[in-house]
This record gives structure tokens, C-alpha cells and sequence, in this order.
């Protein structure tokens, strides 16, 4: 930034960083971090922590402020930075806009899932009774910096993890994304979304599924970045997952408590007859195909039942609940019925 360099030549002030990095990537790249930071001369404070569901908490961004504070941040010039998943993205995107009441920040994504839907947009926050992001703000990053190179370190699970994620924009507005988790799923799970030449027929599908994804994503926060409209497909997947993923912690990843959630869903748009018994198939073998779970037995009907109430509560008296009517596409629906749901239920559960 030519700005900031003239500042900090006037100045005659080092250049300087705060990183919060998540302790696993720490081990795979803090020592590349730590050489970058030296090689070009900029005074730097690396803090690795344990980011995870289950850490997710204020104790957490209280730890990282009183860091910074230490630090001695300059809150217009110096962003910090933070390098891990999506948990470590959502505490340093919360303690950063509590910081001064809002400091920069700047997100690197080193999963699948934050690079496609972390990465993306304003919301940052944390767990608190026992509620997954009860506490959080609406405070988007300066940048995000994607490199997909980070994600052929993390296991296949997480690659599939972040596949449910890419999977719900592909059922909710893209046909065309659908198609490319259908015809070349294996693919990226085996290569880890590396772009890869020597796999013939292929092309370059890692770069085509993550740019349709983020794109699609985009669409679809960019009009309504602080969710004044509360009709977002992009809540497709996110109506029975939280309470589920809270509540069978940590057995189950968020991508996979969210595509439970799908399945379930694609079952209620069938009942509803939204979608042709076909659709409902082809929509579950993709599923398989990128080794997502498609039920779990803590999703009891009780479970389901209680987290519609929740729903209701935080989404203006009515459910708004996003379901496919297609492959592709989807729309809102205010109006399904207890009987419909718990048909879909018993159909799901047998099947």
C-alpha cells in the first residue's frame, strides 16, 4: 500500500504485524511465516493458539486482545492478521472489531471450508452457553488472501468438510457447480483441490469449483452484508446443524453437521414434492460420492423440533426455510407444514 509506505517512511517506523495462527498450521508453516516476516524486515508477533469448536469462546479473543495490547497495535495501520480455519478466522475477525472498537484484520484461510465460506463476507463471533456463534458482530476483513496450496496439508475429512459447504451453493443456485462435484468429486478429494495437469479429462476442476463457490456465495451476501433481509439461501443447511453440531461435539465436523442438515432437507422438499424422487437421489449419491455423512443418530426428531422453535425465534417469527426446488434452485418456504416435516422425517430415519 503506497500510502502506508509513505506514512511509515515519514515516520521512520518499522514495519510492523500482529498474526494470530492456529497451533496445527503453526507446525506445518510457522517457520515459512516467521522467515517471510524476517526477510522483509517487519517487526512482527506470532501467536499460535488451539482453534477449534470447542475453544470458540470470549476467553479466547480476551487472550489475543491482551496480546495485542502488549503489542502496542497502531489500530489504523497495523491489521492484524489471521492464518488458520474457520474458527480462527471468526475469533480474530471479533477480538480485531472489539479492539478500539475496530481494528483492521486480514484473513488467510488454510482449510477448504474457510477458504470457500470463512473467508467470505462480515460475520465473525464465538460459542457462549453452549450456542454456536451466539456472540458475534458484523465487522468484514480489509482483504482475504486465498492459496489453495494450504489445503493439500489437511486430511481428506476436512476436504470433504469443506465440500458440504460448496455443495449447499451448488443446491441452492448453481447447476452448472452441481455437475462438477458430481462429475469430478473423487478427483478433488484425491488431489486435494491442487490444480493438477496430468489428470486427463479433468481440467482444471479445483480452480472452477472453489471460483464458482466463493462467486455464488458473493451473490448472495454482498446485497445484504448485515442480513436485514432475513430470507438468505445461504442459511440452506443451517437451520437443525448448529444445535446438532453443539450438541454431538466434537464427533462431527461443521461441513458434515451442515450436510446432514441438507439431507434431511432434500427429504422435506420431496415430501413437499419440490423435487422429483430422481432429484432426491441424485442429490444423496453426491452426497456419498464426496463421503458426506447423510444422517447421524443424534439428530433425533426432538432435536429437529427444538432447533426449528430456536429458528423462529432469531428469524422474525416465521421458519424461512430454503429448500430445492431443482437441482440448482431453490426458494423460501414460510408454509410446511408439522405433518410434512415429520413425513420426511420417517422417510429419512427408513432409508
Amino acid at each position: 500500500d503506497s500510502e502506508q509506505a509513505e506514512l511509515t517512511t515519514a515516520n521512520k517506523r518499522k514495519l510492523r504485524r500482529f498474526i494470530v495462527i492456529d497451533e496445527v498450521v503453526d507446525k506445518l508453516y510457522g517457520s515459512k511465516v516467521r522467515e517471510y516476516f524476517e526477510e522483509n524486515n517487519v517487526q512482527h508477533k506470532i501467536l499460535a493458539l488451539p482453534t477449534t469448536e470447542e475453544t470458540k469462546s470470549m476467553d479466547l479473543v480476551l487472550n489475543i486482545l491482551h496480546e495485542v495490547q502488549n503489542f502496542s497495535l497502531d489500530r489504523r495501520t497495523e491489521p492484524i492478521i489471521a492464518i488458520g480455519g474457520g474458527v480462527c478466522l471468526d475469533i480474530v475477525g471479533l477480538a480485531a472489531s472489539l479492539y478500539r472498537r475496530r481494528t483492521p484484520y486480514i484473513r488467510v484461510p488454510t482449510t477448504l471450508l474457510s477458504y470457500v465460506d470463512a473467508s467470505v463476507g462480515a460475520k465473525n463471533g464465538v460459542n457462549f452457553l453452549q450456542c454456536k456463534n451466539k456472540l458475534g458482530g458484523y465487522t468484514p476483513p480489509v482483504a482475504s488472501f486465498l492459496d489453495r496450496s494450504f489445503i493439500q496439508s489437511i486430511p481428506r475429512r476436512h476436504i470433504s468438510n469443506g465440500l458440504g459447504e460448496i455443495l449447499k451453493m451448488a443446491l441452492m443456485k448453481h447447476k452448472g457447480l452441481f455437475d462438477l462435484l458430481k462429475n469430478h468429486g473423487k478427483y478433488l478429494l484425491d488431489t486435494k483441490f491442487q490444480s493438477c495437469t496430468s489428470f486427463a479429462g479433468h481440467g482444471d476442476a479445483a480452480l472452477q469449483t472453489t471460483r464458482i463457490a466463493i462467486e455464488t456465495m458473493l451473490e448472495e451476501l454482498a446485497p445484504n452484508l448485515w442480513e436485514d433481509d432475513l430470507d438468505r439461501l445461504v442459511d440452506f443447511g443451517h437451520l437443525i446443524s448448529p444445535e446438532l453440531e453443539m450438541r454431538v461435539l466434537p464427533s462431527l465436523m461443521h461441513g458434515e453437521a451442515v450436510n446432514i442438515d441438507m439431507a434431511f432437507m432434500t427429504y422435506v422438499a420431496h415430501a413437499r414434492g419440490l423435487l422429483a424422487t430422481e432429484e432426491k437421489e441424485q442429490i444423496l449419491q453426491c452426497m456419498r460420492s464426496l463421503e458426506l455423512p447423510v444422517w447421524h443418530r443424534g439428530c433425533s426428531w426432538a432435536l429437529i423440533q427444538r432447533a426449528l422453535r430456536e429458528r423462529l425465534k432469531h428469524s422474525g417469527g416465521q421458519p424461512r426455510m430454503p429448500l430445492p426446488t431443482g437441482l440448482g434452485v431453490a426458494e423460501i418456504f414460510n408454509d410446511i407444514s408439522e405433518e410434512t416435516l415429520e413425513r420426511a422425517y420417517e422417510l429419512w430415519v427408513r432409508d
